[in-house]
C-alpha cells in the first residue's frame, strides 16, 4: 500500500511547476522591460502633431530628451543581452505585467507624453548652464553604471552561481553603485527637460533602488563576513 502510493507521487519539479505556475527567464523580461520606452519615446515624438495637435517644430530640448532616453534604454538592452549574468534562471511568467509596468508607463508614457508636449518646459528655450550640466551628469551616470556592471559581471563564472566581493571605482564609496550611477544619470535627464514626469521617474526608481542596495549590502555581510569591507551607505554617499 505504502510504495503504491509512493510511485504514485509526481516527482518534485513536477509539483515545483504546478507551484510557481508558467516560467519565463529574466534575460527575457528585461529585454521586454526595457524594449517599451525605447520604442514608445520615438513614436510619440514622431506623432506629436496626432498627439497634440500641433505643427510646432520640436525643441533642442525635447530632441535632446530623446536622444538621452533612446540612449539609456538601448544601452540597457545591450546590456542584457552581452553583460548581465543572472543567478535565477527563470521567474513567473504573470510577474512580466508588473514588471514592465513600471518602465512602460513612468518612464516611456509619462515621461514621453509630458516631455514632447508644445506646453512643455521641454518647449522653452533652454538655459546652457543647466543644460549642459545635465548632459555632462547623463553622460558620466551612463558610464559609471556602464562601468559597475561590467566589473559585477566579472564577479560571477559563466555558469555558476559564485560570486566575489565587487571593488573598484565606486565600490569603494557605497554598496550598489550602479544604482547610484543610474539616478545620476536621471538627474541629468530631469536637468535637461525639467518635467515633473522625469522627478516622478526618478523619485520612484530611485526609492526601490534604495530598497534593493539595503538588500544588498545585508546580504554582502552575511555571505562574506569578516572578508567584506562593510560600507555605511548602500546608494547615495552621506545620504543613503
Amino acid at each position: 500500500m505504502s510504495r503504491t502510493w509512493v510511485r504514485q507521487m509526481p516527482p518534485p519539479q513536477f509539483l515545483s511547476n504546478i507551484r510557481i505556475g508558467p516560467q519565463i527567464s529574466w534575460r527575457t523580461v528585461f529585454i521586454v522591460e526595457y524594449l517599451g520606452p525605447l520604442l514608445i519615446h520615438p513614436l510619440m515624438y514622431l506623432a506629436r502633431p496626432l498627439i497634440y495637435g500641433t505643427s510646432e517644430p520640436a525643441s533642442e530640448l525635447q530632441k535632446l530628451t530623446l536622444i538621452m532616453c533612446v540612449l539609456h534604454f538601448a544601452k540597457r538592452e545591450y546590456e542584457t543581452v552581452f553583460v548581465h549574468r543572472f543567478s535565477s534562471a527563470t521567474m513567473p511568467a504573470m510577474n512580466i505585467f508588473k514588471n514592465s509596468a513600471h518602465y512602460w508607463f513612468l518612464s516611456g508614457f509619462n515621461l514621453a507624453y509630458w516631455s514632447y508636449a508644445p506646453w512643455s518646459p521641454t518647449a522653452r528655450p533652454s538655459n546652457p548652464l543647466l543644460t549642459y550640466a545635465g548632459i555632462a551628469l547623463f553622460a558620466f551616470g551612463e558610464l559609471g553604471n556602464l562601468y559597475t556592471h561590467s566589473v559585477l559581471k566579472n564577479l560571477r563564472r559563466p555558469g555558476t552561481t559564485e560570486r566575489g566581493i565587487p571593488r573598484g571605482f565606486g565600490f569603494n564609496l557605497v554598496t550598489c553603485p550602479n544604482y547610484m550611477f543610474e539616478c545620476l544619470a536621471w538627474l541629468g535627464v530631469a536637468l535637461v527637460n525639467w518635467s515633473l514626469s522625469s522627478v516622478l521617474f526618478l523619485v520612484v526608481a530611485g526609492g526601490q533602488m534604495g530598497v534593493w542596495a539595503k538588500k544588498k549590502e545585508r546580504r554582502y555581510r552575511k555571505e562574506f563576513g569578516d572578508k567584506y569591507k562593510k560600507k555605511s551607505f548602500a546608494m547615495i554617499p552621506g545620504l543613503y
